[in-house]
């Protein structure tokens, strides 16, 4: 009985040991504290997750905003290469038709006639006074004749330039056009050589020079049957230059002087893209 009350006593000084060992429970208020603390360091640690997803956010607005310039952009230059497809379709078709017009206005032209040989005066009668003696009747002086244009060079030079222009040889072809002007300024050809100057600066994009080379048609040439289409380009050339005004001013008139004709339905069919354009 001695050994069996000292072994409950033990184990009794046993447990009163261990539990003064043991660390006090936490309280209530230490345990919120630290679900609080947990989650801050949760939020610290996703602050540069939200810093590159606003990053990501910016970006995509970028490429959105690009997105739509590159197809602002693009949407301009197909119209430009509208414009240049038309432009060299109604080249090719003036041309075609010139050339296929050319044998026949070279044989409707008249032929220079062959200057007449000089006659020779009569001998005058024994005792007559002669003519140089005779004092001649006061009177204005004649006018100087009219230089003699040879047509068979101007034709050819004329050919030459005209061949650079179908050729594509847009600058080449302005040379040689300038050049048959200033070389054959009375030449049949003349009004044509200035209308096709136009045309190889409007296909150069030479606005400036083509609204000069076909206001000279009009100006110098008013009877030539390529005012018609000099008037529709220099609507065209003012449409390039957005000049809205004068090209509806110009593109109208075509289409009141020259009713029915090629030139008054490509007119229309300008003024109705500047209709649709809200030009």
């Amino acid at each position: 009985m001695g050994k069996a009350a000292w072994a409950v006593g033990t184990a009794a000084l046993a447990a009163a040991a261990l539990a003064r060992a043991a660390p006090p429970p936490a309280p209530a208020g230490d345990a919120a504290l630290e679900r609080r603390v947990a989650r801050l360091e949760r939020m610290v640690e996703a602050q540069p997750l939200l810093e590159l997803m606003g990053r990501l956010d910016r970006l995509d607005e970028q490429v959105r905003a690009l997105r739509g310039e590159v197809e602002a952009l693009r949407h301009e230059l197909e119209g430009l290469r509208r414009r240049q497809r038309e432009l060299y379709l109604d080249t090719d078709r003036r041309l075609r038709d010139l050339e296929a017009a050319a044998p026949a206005v070279a044989a409707a032209r008249p032929a220079t006639p062959a200057p007449k040989a000089p006659v020779a005066p009569a001998a005058p009668a024994p005792g007559a006074v002669p003519p140089a003696a005779a004092k001649p009747a006061a009177g204005p002086p004649a006018a100087a004749p009219a230089p003699v244009v040879d047509e068979a060079a101007a034709r050819q030079a004329y050919r030459k330039a005209f061949r650079l222009l179908r050729e594509g040889r847009y600058e080449a072809a302005a040379k040689a056009f300038r050049e048959f002007l200033a070389k054959y300024p009375r030449s049949e050809y003349a009004d044509n050589a200035q209308y096709w100057l136009g045309e190889a600066y409007y296909v150069s994009r030479r606005f400036p020079e083509a609204l000069e080379a076909f206001r000279a048609v009009l100006e110098r040439y008013p009877r030539s049957p390529k005012v018609a289409d000099a008037l529709l380009k220099i609507g065209y050339v003012h449409y390039e230059l957005r000049q809205w005004k004068e090209a509806r001013e110009a593109l109208e008139q075509v289409r009141r002087r020259f009713p029915g004709s090629s030139a008054a339905r490509l007119a229309e069919r300008r003024l109705e893209r500047m209709r649709k354009e809200g030009h």
